[in-house]
């Protein structure tokens, strides 16, 4: 799909059951978003659910792909596209815990942020987080802006909604 300096970005595979599912039972992980820890069959169930819905139509509601460092096969994460209430792109992306505090958040999100801008071709990319995951909110807050706050019906959380237009991240990406 796409590359940043250390990570490769690909489709998900069947051979990424084990390693998602780590990610996927770990409360540490899936807490702050706030999100369902998953069981080995809901994991599978997941997975094979995110690899059917990964073809390569650029209308479709969601694209989740697999994170895996250069020049290694294992999935360390997940990372994609939503669309948000409003129709509009929403960066997405989950690191298995052990790769966290390396400066992965903010290198994904960057690299969603070019990809959606330079081959899906968006005016505007959006990141909702709930605002009690500090960590994501730091990284968020690197690239985009807050716009609003919100109460997240489904995951029964607050959520905060960042954006950045295209015509703001040419000049924000040359000051990064």
């Amino acid at each position: 799909m796409f590359h940043t300096q250390r990570l490769h970005i690909r489709r998900l595979k069947k051979e990424d059951s084990s390693l998602f599912y780590r990610m996927m039972s770990d409360p540490e992980v899936m807490n702050p978003i706030p999100a369902k820890i998953l069981s080995q069959t809901e994991s599978e169930l997941k997975l094979s659910e995110l690899m059917a819905a990964d073809k390569d139509h650029d209308d479709r509601a969601w694209r989740v792909w697999c994170i895996t460092e250069k020049g290694k096969k294992a999935l360390i994460g997940i990372c994609g596209f939503l669309k948000n209430d409003q129709g509009d792109e929403e960066i997405a992306y989950r690191f298995r815990s052990e790769y966290w505090g390396k400066g992965l958040g903010s290198e994904i999100a960057q690299g969603l942020i070019e990809y959606g801008f330079s081959t899906l071709r968006a005016e505007k990319i959006t990141a909702d987080v709930n605002i009690e995951n500090l960590k994501s909110e730091k990284i968020l807050k690197k690239f985009m802006n807050p716009v609003k706050q919100f109460y997240n019906k489904k995951d029964g959380c607050t959520d905060r909604r960042y954006e950045v237009l295209r015509s703001n991240w040419k000049s924000a990406k040359n000051s990064i």
